[in-house]
């Protein structure tokens, strides 16, 4: 008999290495408890939320808290242009997120949805692992139904509809893009089942939230986390300090994140296309089988099989980073 995890596997390979169609379409209507073997973090379901964690209505922002939006929006608008990446700057101006406070849901849904067939969901905070995987593999991504205040300005820990709508969305009006998003989501079901979701982790970090891509200008920032701030897409482009160093999946899943500071490392695709196919195309059971439970790599390590763009100087981390007060240089 099929389980939910089988389920969502075969149809990983029905899906998107079938064509865009079937990639677009291809959903799981009901949400699989993962099986008792699987480790997973602890998060407490609010009781306002059913199981899949989506919140009944948009959060009703007041003008304060749209000020924070225009505020934010215009602030990465003045380093974003010419460091972030085509797609990203293309997906701004399709869904026009600077036309005015937070996005309406419904009207962002309805616009991406004409485009590559995701939806924005809000939800109350950050959402168990299976239940993200499932909205992504169904095209939806979920979005924190909430703003920073002015206090948190420069930094929130917990992402909020700032990082996720204004960093991650715009993106996922590329087909390509969308199409690994989906991908990534049917592929946490595996790593799940294999307690393998450390290393998928790092797949999402290195690329999704602070991954960079080739263009005919140089290099230009995809990935959330970068966009999201000011200080980081400068660093992470033009600083001598971080490296920079051409993806490989295999290496990168073996490898530690920063959370709470800019990145030491920076991994580059060559193309969206490029991206896709390298996470696609890998066999993830057999992968999985020779990872251990923990990283390999040191977040700073360059090794032998690296391809690198750049080698940096890693002075800013050498000196302490954010809490030292170092010059992120």
């Amino acid at each position: 008999m099929e389980t939910g995890l089988d389920a969502i596997d075969s149809a990983r390979h029905a899906g998107p290495e079938a064509g865009n169609d079937a990639g677009r379409h291809a959903g799981f209507t009901q949400l699989p408890d993962p099986s008792p073997d699987v480790f997973t973090a602890p998060l407490k379901r609010p009781a306002h939320v059913a199981a899949d964690w989506i919140e009944p209505a948009q959060h009703a922002y007041g003008a304060d808290e749209n000020a924070v939006w225009d505020d934010l929006f215009a602030r990465q608008m003045k380093v974003l242009p010419g460091r972030a990446a085509s797609a990203f700057m293309a997906g701004l101006d399709k869904l026009d997120l600077g036309r005015g406070g937070v996005p309406d849901f419904g009207r962002l849904s309805a616009e991406l949805g004409a485009l590559t067939g995701w939806s924005v969901v809000p939800v109350p905070m950050l959402i168990p692992d299976h239940v993200f995987f499932w909205h992504l593999a169904n095209r939806r991504f979920p979005a924190g139904n909430f703003i920073r205040s002015r206090e948190n300005f420069d930094y929130i820990e917990e992402p909020d509809v700032f990082h996720d709508v204004f960093g991650h969305v715009p993106m996922l009006t590329d087909p390509t893009f969308a199409d690994y998003m989906q991908a990534y989501g049917r592929a946490g079901w595996k790593a799940m089942r294999h307690n393998r979701l450390k290393a998928l982790g790092a797949l999402y970090w290195y690329t999704v939230e602070f991954g960079l891509v080739e263009e005919a200008g140089g290099l230009r920032a995809y990935g959330a986390g970068i966009l999201s701030g000011p200080s980081e897409v400068v660093f992470a482009l033009e600083a001598q300090s971080p490296n920079r160093i051409y993806l490989n999946v295999d290496r990168v899943m073996r490898t530690d994140y920063v959370i709470d500071d800019l990145q030491p490392t920076y991994f580059v695709i060559e193309s969206l296309a490029d991206l896709y196919h390298q996470t696609v195309e890998r066999d993830f059971d057999r992968l999985y089988r020779g990872l251990g439970p923990g990283f390999t790599y040191a977040n700073t390590a360059v090794i032998d099989i690296d391809n690198v763009h750049t080698r940096g100087t890693l002075e800013y981390h050498l000196r302490g980073g954010r809490a030292s007060g170092a010059r992120p240089v």
